[in-house]
């Protein structure tokens, strides 16, 4: 390696108080006038314009030892004037975002994606980098470590100082957690496997490790190994409330509730909460194929948006897998599995939107409508992590139905992976539905015809799969039924109570009333012109609030008329309302013959 062309960074959490990280970046070569430097306006897995080159608080150069000013051009760029020897460029950025997606530094961690803090100098993203990791120098910092899957290159594991990246993609890719934190390792497929969680907790760490060590393990072997990493890292943070996950080549980083985590005294239970968390952890790992090497036909120009119909495949497959890999390696039952199912499904039911917009429409338009939803969103837009979730379970259904069990979407994804993994090349629109024809070819035109129609309604139309034939092929029957409270999920059968009113809204809590979050089109609050952001306070002149409005309710009948009187900012509104009952909304499934999930599940 060349040493005088590597780009050189450093960061230090300079002021954690102010939440401000001290960032350098050295390029030993001379540079023309008009080099520009940039930085990434988004973060690959986050399809959403975040305009990180905000943070940036002050910026200084230096070139062969004498100030220079970079010239800012655009939101998000800089210029810089010629210069005949060494340029250094330092600059601070405020890190207080709470998310897997930026940064965030106080006295307790400093936490960074390279996207937020790493000028790019523009034309020489191929050159290698180093880094240096440098400690907060308060009381609190004194015990802090290294967490990050970045090789080092001098540093020691876990430990502050150099680290080297292959190039600029490369070192955007290992976000970095320095904190005291907590950490278990395991290996899987002979790979080291780090969990690193930060946060006040009492976690079980040694179950967290048996328990992902079966979830790395049958996703490497679903594959095929070796896994596409030399090490892997879960970089988590435990908090109050909060849940996410963003997917790197090499790591991921999680949010979830302290809560969702297990106790050392839960050992033989799985919690919902530490369902869902696994079920997280689980998603994000499977993403180290489909998406970070399995890739979409875009550009990764990351300084403005990129349009791709195909999310419904990279994060609806991802979201069908994520909890299908617990079932398979047994960490929940085949009932449990189906209640998620369900759940997924009654998601699917109670939005509208699904009847508005197509699963590749809904991932074109991702940057604009669903990472930018509003109080409409319900009404016009569809969820390609959900229902992409269920398309991919379809699909699944339904090439084992028509192949007679030969061929699943295992086999798809292992030569999407043969194919475009290895290969790093990209996936065009077309190609898993051409796969998938290809792989049942052997199975006859009908096979071919009925595949090629599921195909195109589930991806590019709006109706509902027919659930009840999907289902009955591996012997579970579906069920439908009305809600049976405003916190009932679905997933499991309800016990028969008289009709439920429902009004066909979402309340939040206000100090006048309930207020309006959503109105759904075509319920009896839309026909009454109830509004988003109405605060609701009486129902036939009884004083209502968020707590107390289902109780209300539930004294009517469906067909009673019922006055609601509220505000719209400050004007006074009446609204007459016909009562109706809630709609068949939520699903649930059945175990009927057991033998016929096995190929399915196991």
């Amino acid at each position: 390696m060349n040493h005088s062309t590597e780009l050189h960074y450093s960061i230090t959490p300079i002021d954690p108080y102010a939440h401000l990280f001290q960032v350098q970046l050295d390029i030993p070569f001379a540079i023309p006038a008009g080099q520009r430097l940039r930085l990434p306006s988004w973060i690959p897995g986050s399809y959403m314009i975040r305009d990180f080159a905000r943070n940036i608080v002050v910026m200084n150069g230096a070139c062969d030892g004498q100030s220079i000013t970079p010239e800012k051009v655009d939101k998000q760029c800089w210029s810089l004037p010629q210069c005949n020897g060494p340029v250094t460029i330092s600059y601070q950025v405020y890190a207080w975002d709470m998310s897997v997606r930026a940064a965030h530094l106080d006295q307790n961690h400093a936490y960074f994606n390279g996207t937020s803090v790493f000028l790019e100098l523009e034309g020489h993203g191929d050159k290698p980098c180093t880094l240096d990791i440098h400690n907060a120098t308060i009381a609190e910092a004194r015990h802090w470590k290294v967490g990050t899957s970045l090789p080092t290159a001098g540093a020691e594991r876990y430990g502050f100082g150099r680290y080297r990246a292959e190039n600029y993609a490369d070192l955007i890719d290992h976000p970095v957690e320095i904190a005291d934190f907590s950490k278990v390792s395991f290996d899987a497929c002979g790979i080291p496997h780090d969990f690193i969680l930060t946060g006040l907790h009492n976690a079980d760490l040694e179950r967290l490790a048996e328990d992902l060590k079966v979830i790395c393990e049958y996703q490497i072997k679903l594959f095929g190994e070796p896994a596409p990493f030399e090490r892997y890292v879960f970089i988590t943070w435990a908090v109050g409330n909060g849940y996410g996950g963003l997917e790197h080549r090499a790591s991921t980083s999680l949010i979830c509730n302290r809560d969702d985590l297990p106790c050392r005294n839960e050992r033989g239970n799985i919690s919902d909460g530490y369902k869902t968390f696994l079920g997280l952890c689980s998603h994000e790992y499977f993403h180290s194929w489909n998406v970070k090497r399995i890739q979409p036909d875009i550009p990764y120009d990351l300084s403005q948006e990129n349009h791709t119909p195909l999310l419904w495949a990279f994060e609806g497959i991802t979201s069908y897998y994520d909890d299908l890999t617990l079932v398979r390696t047994g960490l929940i039952t085949a009932e449990e599995y189906l209640e998620l199912v369900g759940k997924t499904i009654t998601r699917i039911l109670r939005n509208p939107g699904r009847f508005k917009q197509s699963t590749a429409a809904s991932s074109f338009d991702t940057w604009t409508k669903f990472y930018k939803q509003d109080e409409n969103a319900a009404n016009a837009i569809v969820s390609y992590y959900t229902k992409g979730a269920l398309i991919a379970l379809g699909l699944d259904l339904t090439l084992r139905r028509l192949s007679h069990n030969s061929v699943s979407l295992d086999d798809v994804m292992r030569q999407l992976w043969q194919r475009h993994g290895r290969t790093q090349r990209a996936v065009a629109e077309f190609d898993i539905q051409n796969l998938c024809r290809e792989l049942m070819e052997s199975q006859g035109q009908s096979a071919l015809v009925e595949l090629d129609a599921f195909l195109e309604n589930a991806i590019y139309g709006t109706a509902d799969p027919d659930f009840h034939s999907l289902f009955a092929a591996v012997g579970v029957s579906y069920h439908t039924r009305p809600a049976s409270s405003a916190s009932d999920t679905g997933g499991k059968p309800a016990p028969s109570t008289s009709p439920r009113i429902e009004l066909g809204i979402l309340t939040g809590a206000d100090s006048s009333g309930a207020k309006v979050q959503r109105v759904l089109n075509g319920s009896s609050a839309h026909q009454a012109g109830i509004s988003a952001g109405d605060v609701l306070i009486a129902l036939d002149r009884i004083k209502l609030d968020n707590s107390n409005l289902e109780k209300l309710l539930g004294r009517y009948q469906a067909g009673d008329k019922v006055e609601i009187v509220g505000f719209r900012r400050d004007e006074l509104m009446t609204f007459s309302l016909t009562l109706a009952a809630g709609g068949e909304d939520t699903a649930y499934l059945q175990i009927e013959d057991e033998s016929q999930l096995k190929g399915w599940l196991s």
